[in-house]
């Protein structure tokens, strides 16, 4: 293979040196724990694996789901929900009932203030 040079002002440009192909962290039919970090313009949420970017549809932010990666692109990839969590707690747990407020005496009804 032939090596291409190439100048640009000050900078020269080595085609095969200076390219470093990324890999993806992850592979189609991956299946991973994720907590979704926010939602994007188009109402996908997403999470992020070392750097790498995977929306996924129907989640809300701070959802900890179990996903499945069904496609995986050179900067992005899209999974789809197939449950919850390891570990996460589920979804339709009730939350704790609240602390009831502190007991206020009540003033006895034939008392003066002066």
């Amino acid at each position: 293979m032939q090596t291409v040079n190439r100048s640009f002002g000050n900078k020269s440009f080595n085609r095969d040196r200076d390219f470093v192909p990324q890999q993806a962290p992850v592979k189609v039919g991956d299946e991973l724990d994720a907590s979704i970090e926010g939602v994007g313009e188009k109402g996908d949420g997403f999470m992020r694996k070392d750097g790498f970017v995977i929306f996924v549809p129907n989640v809300q932010k701070g959802d900890n789901v179990r996903i499945r990666v069904n496609k995986v692109l050179r900067k992005v990839g899209f999974a789809d929900v197939i449950g919850q969590a390891t570990g996460a707690p589920a979804a339709t747990a009730a939350p704790a009932p609240a602390p009831e407020a502190p007991a206020v005496p009540e003033k006895p009804a034939d008392s003066e203030e002066f």
